[in-house]
């Protein structure tokens, strides 16, 4: 009995004494700690191999993968405003009137047609009481300044024998003077209501002028000052337009119709310099005014744009003005970006025809710089993977992918902006695009099991097996 008891109090002493040892024991047991002593488990292996991406040559081709070293740049972050080209007032679009009361008698220009100062627009029939007037005034002034002249001529003798006094030939002088200041006056109102110089010294010869022809106009010109931050773009290719003109766009006087004194007759427009109407909020305006104080360059996607056989754009946006009052059905202001549009011709049927790059109503997309970034990677956004929080890039080591972690700074619709933070470093080659595709593959590949045949060492680096 007594050796009974002895036994299983030696069996108790000893069952406590092992559970006391693998209490103590047990944290060195653990795949923790084999983990942390070089001892790597298989799924601290698989987690290492998760992060690496073998990818053939042919692979990289069919995903068009494109792979530049990383530098430090300076970026600014911008804010996107829409925007639409516009006329620009009193420069693009000129309107021809009727100089008097006339019937359109012949049409020389329609729409699409291309005009240049000088070219013939209309010829109107005049009947108007006013013209016809102002002609017989100035035919009765020249005729009546020859007589004086004449008078003049006899008279010399006289007064020089001194049959006549002197005042007399100072009072014909004075009335060839007046005669002469009307005949500059009705010469004048002739050529402004639109005679030619030679209808009007026809005039003076009896020859009165019975239709008037509407021209083009002379160009608008800038001064020098006004140019000074709008660089010109080359605006000739493939057939080289020269010269100003103006293309027909829109006729408002029909053949036979009667015009009044100033009525619109067509729409020419010249549309080499144009605007960018920006739209923007009224909290915008901060940003916008020191863009614009600061003569910061802004960036302009041209929406609807067809590069292709046109020259490169060499112009420097920035704003030149901002408006004054806000929209109250958009709630939105406007600023406005001097363009200098680019054209070619070509010929059709003895007609030269312009052919402008941009037009009035075409959307752009404006990236109004707010912020300098300096010493930062930009990348593009297809470079960058995200996954919720997290987001990555993808470093090239041959035919090896390591996906590193990034810290992200700031994104738009085209780049994202990285810190240099240590993570990655200038000289890396890192993938430019298809981030997305990539790490689809390397999550499938992870989950698969699919051995990627490399491993990890400490510094980031990655190898093929040995």
């Amino acid at each position: 009995m007594w050796r009974t008891r002895r036994f299983v109090v030696l069996c108790v002493i000893l069952s406590a004494a092992v559970v006391a040892v693998s209490l103590i024991l047990r944290q060195y047991w653990s795949p923790e700690f084999q983990s942390a002593a070089g001892n790597v488990g298989p799924a601290a292996r698989s987690q290492e191999a998760a992060q690496v991406l073998e990818l053939s040559k042919e692979a990289q081709q069919n995903l068009g993968l494109s792979v530049k070293p990383l530098k430090l740049q300076t970026y600014w972050r911008t804010v996107q405003m829409p925007g639409v080209i516009v006329d620009r007032p009193g420069k693009s679009d000129r309107g021809m009137t009727s100089p008097a009361v006339a019937v359109v008698a012949e049409i020389h220009a329609y729409p699409g047609d291309t005009v240049h100062p000088g070219d013939r627009l209309f010829t109107l029939r005049v009947f108007s009481e006013y013209l016809q007037n102002t002609q017989t005034e100035l035919f009765r002034a020249t005729r009546e300044t020859e007589v004086i002249r004449d008078q003049i001529d006899r008279l010399k003798t006289l007064v020089e024998s001194g049959a006549i006094p002197t005042a007399r030939i100072i009072e014909l002088e004075n009335q060839q003077r007046r005669q002469n200041a009307a005949i500059s006056a009705y010469r004048q109102d002739l050529l402004t209501r639109g005679l030619s110089v030679d209808q009007v010294d026809q005039v003076t010869e009896g020859n009165f002028a019975s239709s008037i022809n509407v021209v083009a106009p002379p160009p608008v010109v800038d001064p020098p000052a006004t140019l000074g931050s709008e660089p010109t773009t080359a605006a000739i290719t493939r057939q080289p337009f020269k010269g100003i003109a103006y293309e027909v766009q829109e006729l408002k006087a029909e053949l036979g119709q009667q015009v009044q004194a100033g009525q619109l007759l067509c729409v020419l427009g010249n549309h080499s310099m144009l605007y960018i109407e920006g739209h923007a909020f009224k909290q915008e305006a901060p940003a916008l005014e020191r863009a614009a104080q600061n003569k910061w360059p802004i960036e302009v996607e041209f929406a609807e744009d067809d590069a292709t056989g046109w020259p490169k754009i060499d112009q420097r946006f920035v704003i030149h003005h901002l408006a004054s009052t806000v929209d109250p059905a958009t709630r939105t202001f406007n600023f406005f970006i001097p363009l200098a549009n680019q054209s070619r011709g070509y010929d059709e049927d003895g007609h030269t025809f312009v052919v402008w790059r941009f037009r009035p109503g075409q959307r752009v997309r404006l990236h109004v710089p707010v912020e300098e970034l300096q010493g930062v990677f930009v990348l593009p956004t297809a470079a960058v993977v995200r996954e919720g929080p997290e987001a990555f890039v993808f470093r090239q080591n041959g035919n090896l992918f390591n996906r590193k972690p990034v810290h992200v700074l700031h994104e738009d619709r085209r780049y994202v902006v990285l810190a240099n933070d240590g993570q990655i470093t200038p000289g890396l080659y890192i993938a430019q695009n298809a981030g997305a595709s990539m790490n689809r593959v390397l999550k499938s590949q992870s989950a698969s099991g699919t051995p990627v045949g490399v491993h990890v060492h400490a510094d980031g680096t990655v190898h093929g097996a040995h």
